[in-house]
C-alpha cells in the first residue's frame, strides 16, 4: 500500500462522513482513540509547513492510525444497516450478521495501521474520540455482504 497515494485518495472524496482535515486518528497500542486533530499535533519531527499528508507519515512511524473509509449506523428491529462512504448502500442483513456486527450508536469504519508498516485491519470506531472508552474494534472476517461491502469499500480506496 501506499499510505501516501491512499491518504490523499481518502481524503479527496470524504466529505460525505467527515472532515478532510480531522480524518486519521491516532489509535494506542490498547485500541483506544486518541487525536485525530493531526494539523494541531507537536512531536513527531513535524514542520510547520508540512502537508497533512506529510504530518501523518511521521506519525505513522511511531503511531497505530485509523482512517475512516465511511460510517456505519444500524436499524434494529429491522435489521438493517446504512453505509455511508463514497456511495451509500442499504444492507438488510440476517439476524446472525446483526447480532455479530451491529452498534447502538453509528460508527466509522476503516482500516488501522499498524505503526511504521503497511500492515492494516479492518474494523470500526467511534464517531469521535471525546468519550474515555471510544477505541478501536476489529471487524471478524466472514463471507457475510456485509463484510464483503465493507471490505469492497476498503478496497476501492487503497492505493498500491
Amino acid at each position: 500500500m501506499n499510505l501516501s497515494k491512499t491518504i490523499k485518495n481518502i481524503r479527496a472524496s470524504c466529505n460525505n462522513y467527515i472532515d478532510p482535515n480531522l480524518l486519521a486518528f491516532i489509535i494506542d497500542d490498547d485500541n483506544y482513540m486518541g487525536t485525530n486533530n493531526i494539523l494541531e499535533v507537536e512531536g513527531y519531527g513535524i514542520n510547520d509547513d508540512d502537508s497533512y499528508e506529510e504530518r501523518l507519515l511521521k506519525i505513522s512511524k511511531s503511531e497505530n492510525i485509523f482512517l475512516p473509509f465511511g460510517m456505519m449506523t444500524f436499524m434494529p428491529i429491522i435489521n438493517e444497516c446504512d453505509i455511508f462512504s463514497t456511495q451509500d448502500y442499504n444492507l438488510k442483513l440476517s439476524q446472525e450478521e446483526f447480532d455479530l456486527y451491529h452498534d447502538k450508536e453509528e460508527k466509522l469504519f476503516g482500516i488501522l495501521i499498524k505503526k511504521d508498516s503497511n500492515e492494516y485491519a479492518i474494523g470500526k470506531t467511534d464517531v469521535c474520540s471525546c468519550s474515555i472508552d471510544a477505541s478501536f474494534e476489529k471487524l471478524e472476517k466472514t463471507d457475510s455482504e456485509f463484510y464483503k461491502t465493507i471490505e469492497k469499500i476498503v478496497k476501492e480506496k487503497i492505493i498500491d
